[in-house]
């Protein structure tokens, strides 16, 4: 999860909402992940995403069975479809997502009936995943109360 909040730090730092990912297969890191929706006008450039397909690139194979995803923050619907769909054994995830969470927040999607059921585990390193979105968004809130300064336009306090 370590590796995993280092992409998040890296995704932050270029403005993105700071997730970050890590695909890991018999103990080798197979790819990392950071958010990029925004910086590639792509809106499924999740860390999740970006990660399998890195993954999925290297190994040659759509598919990535036996392999395992640490991710920051809990899958939306969107990641945990390309989690079912990549096969991969197990996602490990740190701070639940009360907004689109798909596993066991918000949306609380049901695996029941899909074709693959991968092992889902939350709450690693929950305080600190957690902590780098909430420093994050506060930054972002602050930010947008200071007037921006424009040539020839007046400010607004």
């Amino acid at each position: 999860m370590q590796l995993a909040l280092a992409e998040a730090r890296k995704a932050a730092e270029r403005g993105e909402v700071p997730v970050g990912a890590v695909l890991v297969k018999e103990g080798q890191v197979l790819a990392c992940g950071h958010n990029r929706p925004v910086s590639s006008s792509d809106p499924t450039a999740h860390a999740e995403i970006v990660a399998i397909r890195k993954a999925a690139r290297k190994c040659g194979n759509y598919r990535l069975p036996g392999s395992t995803l640490y991710v920051t923050v809990e899958p939306c619907p969107m990641c945990l479809g390309a989690i079912v769909q990549a096969r991969l054994k197990r996602v490990v995830f740190g701070a639940e997502d009360s907004k689109a969470g798909a596993v066991i927040s918000r949306l609380k999607f049901s695996l029941d009936q899909a074709n693959h059921r991968p092992e889902v585990s939350g709450g690693v390193c929950r305080e600190e995943c957690g902590q780098l979105l909430k420093d994050f968004f506060r930054l972002k809130r602050q930010s947008k109360k200071k007037p921006m300064l424009v040539e020839n336009r007046p400010t607004f306090k």
